[in-house]
């Protein structure tokens, strides 16, 4: 999840007030903290390999079924893993709400309901749907690697509109960040597609409208909680995402067979929308409650990494020595200016 959401979530997922049992250096109450964290930000990384298996078929594959999955566009691909995480997210919401009326509590306003629907169509609707589309074009290497970066959009987003300070530190941090990239698109092999470029710009306002949402969100989940919000933005997204694949099949004449899909792409829309959805989304909150903000962020640097291993082995994408060098300073300037972030707002909080 998003690094401010995150720490939103962290005061509403706390467990009991009661101290862990502890053993050895760390509690077990904190070890299933890091193993949740991980596997989730691991989940989190398999996105981009899910979804580039439905664009690549197979070599076995029948020729009709290799003509579908030749077709398969960003919009379908999209509306099956709504099909089956927007379901999973209404009943939770249902349950909150049961519980909350059991309790007594007020809900959140209507107002707030709507902003988060509108944000949901920011950074749950429009960014995937570049996301999607750019993994036509560039390997799933590159996407998780440019996507890695949004906290640079963030900064400079939030420096212009919403009157953020930027630390020189933080220049210098996306600035390393950033010099990976340069060097992965200047000699290195991940960098590579039938339009990288293209697909490299699709991918960058991706991360432009990931790091708006961030922003904008902020405020709304401080006031609503972490659980109505996601429920009310990913409801909102998955109606947007409907509506849009079916005006695309109407005007094109081909609503009655857009989902006649191979069993294939059903299985890979089911494995995006648990496994790269829901799972991780429930298990890093999990670990935010155990651990805390910065454990969780400082271990979600392994999810470039899972995802170079991952698209070396099953989508048998290259990756070299400059590939490498690339990614570790990208990954070194992100971790930096989240360790950088973290203390700051821990000493203005002191202060």
């Amino acid at each position: 999840m998003a690094q401010n959401l995150r720490e939103i979530s962290t005061a509403s997922l706390s467990v009991s007030p009661k101290p862990p049992s502890w053993s050895g250096k760390f509690g077990s109450h904190q070890l299933w903290g890091y193993i949740f964290a991980a596997i989730g930000a691991m989940f989190f990384s398999m996105k981009a390999i899910f979804v580039k298996l439905a664009y690549l078929p197979n070599s076995d594959m029948a020729a009709a079924d290799m003509a579908i999955m030749g077709e398969v566009d960003a919009v379908t691909l999209l509306t099956l893993r709504m099909m089956f995480a927007v379901p999973v997210y209404i009943l939770i919401w249902l349950l909150t709400y049961r519980k909350i009326k059991q309790r007594g509590q007020a809900l959140p306003s209507k107002s707030l309901f709507i902003k988060a629907a509108l944000l949901g169509c920011i950074g749950y609707y429009i960014s995937s749907i570049l996301d999607f589309h750019g993994l036509k074009f560039i390997t799933a290497q590159l996407e998780r690697l440019l996507l890695f970066t949004y906290p640079a959009f963030v900064v400079i987003l939030g420096a212009i509109f919403f009157g953020h300070k930027v630390t020189p530190r933080a220049i210098g941090c996306i600035a390393l960040a950033y010099s990976g990239i340069l060097v992965v698109f200047a000699g290195g092999e991940i960098a590579t597609g039938s339009n990288v470029a293209l697909g490299s710009t699709l991918l960058m306002i991706c991360a432009v409208f990931f790091a708006l949402f961030q922003l904008m969100a902020k405020p709304v989940i401080t006031q609503m909680g972490s659980t109505h919000f996601t429920c009310a933005a990913m409801t909102m997204a998955g109606i947007v995402v409907f509506l849009h694949f079916l005006t695309v099949n109407i005007e094109a004449g081909t609503l009655g067979t857009a989902l006649d899909l191979p069993a294939r792409l059903w299985g890979l829309g089911a494995a995006i929308a648990v496994f790269s959805t829901l799972l991780p989304s429930f298990l890093v909150n999990i670990a935010l409650g155990r651990i805390g903000t910065q454990a969780v962020a400082t271990i979600g640097m392994i999810s470039p990494i899972t995802t170079i291993i991952i698209a070396v082995i099953l989508l048998g994408e290259s990756f070299g020595p400059v590939d490498a060098l690339g990614t570790a300073l990208t990954i070194i300037g992100i971790g930096l200016y989240t360790w950088f972030d973290k203390r700051q707002a821990d000493a203005e909080k002191a202060a």
